[in-house]
């Protein structure tokens, strides 16, 4: 069935998966997976103990194990993350849809979790599609508008050729950019994952596998939603925040 999505909004059960009386255990099965993961427990396994443990459903199992990392992977972000005053004359490097998808979300109305490492994470996946919805020219435009303010001197966006309408969105970005006079480029790569790891330069994404290989990062969704988006939903589904 083609999506037919106008909005990246939440998904009907979220607001009762993700109730106000449901994070309490969410956030004790993200401390019990992240226990797990600090003793190279396998991920799918340890998903499986504690998402059946916990009787989580299948939305709920998957925030969770987005929002879990071992406690070396928490340290070594941390160590690795830039302060907002490092940014000012830096290029950044973007994980264009991992950036974009979450604060559509945000704007939309759908949940948003905050996981051990401080990243902030949409429940959203797109399988190798994607759509744009009403909130894609706001979303690009309040993170320009964040990064103008942050002196950033210019962005490398970077999109997952593969999926569809990738095209097409990096388009978009790059017209937003001209309009706004911002020093933006924006390309298409058959694996961005692989390009941003290894880039040695300033990345901007909340995928773990990057964050784990990248020299230095930055937690822009969060900056962006923080200070731009007041009435996000956002969930904390850990005890202590980052």
């Amino acid at each position: 069935m083609p999506d037919s999505r106008k909005h990246r909004g939440p998904h009907p059960a979220d607001r009762e998966l993700f109730a106000s009386d449901q994070v309490d255990k969410l956030r004790t099965a993200v401390t019990h997976l992240s226990w797990l993961l600090s003793r190279d427990y396998a991920e799918p396994s340890a998903i499986a103990l504690v998402g059946n443990r916990f009787q989580l459903q299948s939305r709920q199992r998957d925030a969770v194990r987005r929002a879990s990392c071992s406690d070396q992977q928490r340290l070594q972000r941390l160590k690795s993350h830039v302060a907002t005053e490092q940014l000012s004359d830096n290029t950044l490097h973007i994980d264009g849809f991992n950036l974009i998808t979450t604060i559509e979300a945000a704007l939309g109305g759908g949940v948003i979790f905050c996981g051990r490492d401080g990243c902030y994470r949409d429940a959203s996946s797109m399988h190798g599609n994607y759509r744009k919805v009403a909130e894609t020219r706001p979303a690009i435009e309040a993170i320009g508008q964040t990064l103008a303010k942050l002196n950033v001197s210019c962005c490398r966006w970077y999109l997952d050729k593969p999926v569809s309408n990738s095209g097409r969105l990096c388009q978009v970005i790059r017209e937003i950019s001209r309009v706004n006079g911002w020093n933006w480029e924006a390309q298409l790569e058959n694996d961005p994952d692989a390009v941003l790891s290894h880039s040695g330069e300033i990345v901007v994404s909340a995928d773990s596998m990057i964050l784990d290989a990248a020299d230095n990062w930055f937690n822009l969704a969060r900056h962006v939603i923080d200070s731009a988006i007041q009435r996000a939903w956002l969930v904390r589904l850990a005890f202590t925040d980052t």
